[in-house]
């Protein structure tokens, strides 16, 4: 009965919107939540801070995360081209309207791969919305043609409930190389198995901040994946680090995204499932907008 109990508990949580104004709103149905970003209050503590690092990178260390790939923006990550599907071919049956199911960026925004049609997911390992989205992505990920490519950009909007610790953590992980095989297991650790959770899983209640994993948590999650703790906590504190957060959350601002999961594509457009009408409906909406750019309209 109490596991039945906490499965609907979490259920709840994300169906709870995240915004900038701080609000939860439950998106008409089909169309799932989105958590949205609320202004971040100038007291709000930002985990893991470069002068508070509790192990000071080396050197070699640094280097090493500051030569990681980085796409040329600094803003999204890339992970190695997987099996492509075919592309489809741009029709429009006005099936998807600009300015209700999509919105375009002004202006486009790089996307550091002119070479590919790049679709970004904004998003949070500690956003409920993004943990029932991450599947979804997936597909998305496997759907896309040869000349399309799945990227992520971590956001850190919401400090009250310890996003930016998991922003860290996700770029760290990029540097190391092991945010692709980690990416799924990171949302598990923090919505399932609980490993990383601010949520108290069984009460569903937020922990108190005392009670927030830390940089050090996060350190022995990525051990599994053959990372050294204290190498991780050394990187994820480098300044290279602090430089790729900056750069995510101005991305974030140019993309104008104010909810979590947001996709972009391009640079060009971007929408969130709620806007799409579902999850079924945002692979549909990116596969379309994927073939319009491709298509030049």
């Amino acid at each position: 009965m109490l596991k039945r109990l906490s499965f609907l508990c979490a259920s709840l949580i994300a169906l709870a919107a995240c915004s900038h104004n701080g609000s939860d709103a439950t998106s008409p149905q089909p169309a799932p939540a989105q958590t949205s970003a609320p202004a971040a209050p100038a007291s709000a503590a930002k985990p893991a801070p470069a002068s508070t690092a509790q192990a000071p990178a080396s050197t070699s260390t640094v280097a090493s995360a500051s030569t990681a790939a980085t796409p040329a923006s600094g803003s999204t990550a890339s992970a190695p081209q997987k099996p492509s599907a075919p592309a489809e071919p741009f029709v429009d049956n006005g099936k998807w309207v600009e300015g209700k199911n999509y919105f375009t960026i002004e202006p486009q925004q790089p996307t550091g791969n002119p070479d590919k049609i790049v679709v970004t997911e904004v998003f949070s390992y500690a956003c409920p919305a993004c943990n029932a989205f991450h599947t979804t992505a997936d597909q998305i990920e496997k759907s896309l043609p040869s000349n399309a490519q799945m990227t992520y950009l971590a956001a850190s909007f919401r400090p009250d409930e310890n996003w930016p610790l998991f922003q860290r953590a996700y770029y760290a992980a990029k540097a190391l190389g092991v945010a692709e095989k980690s990416h799924d297991a990171m949302f598990d650790a923090v919505w399932k198995t609980g490993e990383l959770a601010n949520y108290d899983l069984t009460t569903n209640r937020p922990k108190p901040q005392s009670a927030w994993p830390t940089i050090d948590n996060v350190a022995k999650f990525y051990a599994k994946y053959g990372v050294d703790p204290k190498q991780f906590v050394a990187v994820a504190n480098s300044f290279s680090i602090n430089t790729q957060m900056k750069r995510a959350d101005d991305m974030m601002k140019a993309y104008g995204v104010d909810a979590t999961p947001t996709l972009v594509v391009n640079g060009k457009y971007r929408f969130t499932p709620g806007d799409a009408g579902g999850y079924a409906q945002s692979v549909e909406l990116t596969k379309w907008l994927v073939a319009k750019e491709a298509a030049g309209k």
